[in-house]
């Protein structure tokens, strides 16, 4: 059995719909309750719900399982933390194989999100688990953020200049790439960048989404300042909001650029293009 941490946010629920496809036995450890709901409709029956800080909630969730995958939430602040107590539990109980979620380029420092990834890595490096490390990209899902405003408008918001260009991955594409470490053979001690697409400016995934709904969509930066009080409106936390404008300053002044050859060879496919992707998206919503 898989537990799979992490499990209400729409990583875990790729990775164990996944995993459910492979028939493997998996748990998920959720923060609340409310997710069952969800999780049933993908096939996952054995959910535990408890708190990433609590050792007895890591102890019960980890109790006769053979396998960790672990995903901290996104842009916590607790994510040294919430990575030693599960560390702690896993060694407890013997387990041996630990797979984390960690992301492209956790050594860049100016990106504490990414840089916190990088120390867990390090704790990882010096447990005594058979390790594998996945660091994907950024998500082409995140930019179904925008959705509506492309169909509607034809604009594509980013908080950073259009100019800045950023290599994406599907989710599905990452999900499979996780189900295939958990279950197979060969990936001991291997840290994978999971990455789908060349480096693309925002011009050109706004184009390319552009195409799928059959109109023009242009990219157009969006100050930082506006981007932020948008998210402090829908009840965004400080450290949110300040950790993600500095990974806008980030890309603004760096990009995010991966190269797509590892994910291909694990997947033993080309991964999915950020086109065949937008035209997924565009049927779903017709």
């Amino acid at each position: 059995m898989i537990l799979v941490t992490g499990a209400g946010g729409k990583t875990g629920k790729a990775v164990l719909k996944a995993l459910v496809a492979r028939g493997t036995a998996v748990r998920a450890f959720v923060r609340s309750a409310a997710h069952h709901a969800a999780l049933k409709a993908i096939g996952v029956h054995d959910v535990e719900v408890g708190e990433m800080d609590d050792p007895h909630a890591w102890s019960q969730a980890i109790r006769g399982t053979s396998a960790v995958y672990h995903i901290c939430p996104n842009v916590s602040p607790h994510e040294l933390p919430f990575a030693e107590g599960l560390i702690v539990a896993a060694a407890t109980h013997g387990i041996r194989r630990f797979v984390y979620h960690s992301v492209l380029h956790p050594q860049i420092e100016a990106m504490p999100h990414h840089w916190a990834k990088l120390r867990v890595e390090e704790m990882l490096f010096g447990s005594a688990f058979d390790v594998t490390i996945l660091q994907p990209t950024a998500y082409m899902q995140n930019s179904l953020a925008e959705w509506d405003h492309m169909a509607g408008d034809g604009i594509y918001r980013v908080p950073y200049p259009v100019e800045t260009k950023l290599s994406l991955v599907d989710l599905d594409d990452v999900a499979e790439a996780a189900a295939l470490v958990l279950t197979g053979n060969g990936h001991s001690g291997a840290t994978y960048e999971l990455v789908g697409t060349r480096p693309m400016s925002q011009i050109e995934i706004a184009e390319t989404f552009g195409r799928a709904l059959h109109r023009a969509v242009r990219a157009e930066a969006e100050p930082v300042e506006a981007w932020t009080e948008r998210a402090r409106s829908a009840a965004m936390g400080d450290y949110q909001l300040e950790t993600l404008a500095k990974m806008f300053q980030a890309y603004a002044r760096d990009g995010l650029k991966g190269n797509p050859n590892v994910l291909g060879w694990l997947l033993k496919r080309p991964p999915t293009s950020l086109a065949a992707f937008a035209a997924r998206m565009a049927a779903a919503h017709a």
